[in-house]
């Protein structure tokens, strides 16, 4: 998962290098933390989070595959 929300991030940046994504699990929640560039913020968000919601479905979609729970969260 954290490789897909990585891929996915990269693509929609100026500044692919100051792409983050950590990984924690807690039973069988495993939380992503997406950290871009400040100045890239808004491209991963989109207008009225559309983008980023967009993400999060993509990453539920293939999380079930795992019978895992994923939470996606976009932090600076």
């Amino acid at each position: 998962m954290k490789e897909l929300v990585e891929v996915i991030a990269k693509a929609l940046v100026d500044n692919p290098d100051e792409v983050t994504v950590t990984e924690t699990e807690n039973g069988r929640t495993i939380v992503l933390e997406l950290s871009v560039a400040p100045s890239d913020m808004g491209k991963v968000i989109g207008k009225q989070g559309r983008i980023a919601k967009a993400i999060r479905s993509v990453v539920k979609a293939a999380s079930t595959r795992e019978d895992k729970k994923v939470v996606v969260e976009i932090v600076q």
